[in-house]
């Protein structure tokens, strides 16, 4: 049972995790929103030690940028290369090509900046507030997002790749049990809102929704890079909702 949680920390994260890897990588499904709650939890408390020192824009900057580097930034790398591949390929075969080269064009570049001025213009928002539990709970719902991604849509190479065991092996009892410890993370950590909660779960599901049908058009299914581009996505986004919501 944890040897889901080791590799899904080994996965999603830089942390060190002593023990070994789920025999099936899918497992590690059931801990993504886990993970994420980790995760979420340190880009909150480097944005409420910013905000402690009173330098505001400082604090948004240091959450976004913790959320970077403790995933080695290979989510702001799918979304480079989905938009990349999406926008700038004519036909299936050559956005795969696309997405699949390491280097950054002109696409990649825009929607990462865009991206991440939204995210450091969102949580600016949640800092002034005090708000630092909705930056935790926008990070766990980017978890669910792409559990939801990797169960509802196949694997879209048909040689495989580095998200091909996580995709292929995915069940409805992987997204249930993601589902619903994401719900509990985010009611205890929006302290039982009746507002905030179906708001963030909303704004994430709809994100999730739009990525996957823009990839099933574009694609024909999903990758790694379009589940690391959905996390960053519903985390600007659900991050979005909840500084409108305080707004």
């Amino acid at each position: 049972m944890f040897e889901g949680l080791v590799t899904a920390v080994r996965t999603l994260t830089v942390l060190p995790c002593p023990g070994r890897d789920a025999e099936r990588f899918s497992d590690s499904l059931h801990w993504f929103p886990f993970v994420g709650l980790l995760l979420g939890m340190a880009e909150a408390g480097f944005a409420w030690a910013g905000a402690a020192a009173g330098w505001y824009e400082l604090a948004a900057l240091m959450a976004v940028a913790v959320g970077v580097l403790l995933t080695r930034g290979i989510h702001a790398d799918g979304l480079a290369d989905l938009a990349d591949g999406f926008f700038g390929g004519r036909d299936r075969e050559m956005r795969l090509r696309i997405m699949k080269d390491s280097s950054v064009g002109s696409f990649g570049a825009v929607a990462l900046m865009l991206v991440m001025l939204l995210k450091w213009i969102a949580v600016l928002r949640l800092v002034q507030n005090g708000s630092f539990s909705l930056i935790a709970s926008g990070v766990v719902l980017a978890r669910l997002a792409q559990v939801i991604l990797a169960e509802r849509l196949p694997y879209a190479r048909s040689e495989g790749g580095t998200a091909n065991s996580f995709v292929n092996g995915a069940g409805k009892g992987h997204l249930f049990t993601a589902l619903i410890s994401s719900v509990l993370f985010v009611t205890v950590l929006s302290r039982f809102d009746p507002v905030a909660v179906p708001v963030l779960l909303i704004a994430s599901l709809a994100t999730a929704t739009a990525v996957g049908v823009l990839s099933w058009r574009k694609i024909g299914g999903v990758t790694g890079d379009v589940l690391g581009a959905a996390s960053e996505l519903t985390e600007a986004f659900v991050w979005t909702a909840g500084a409108l919501l305080l707004h």
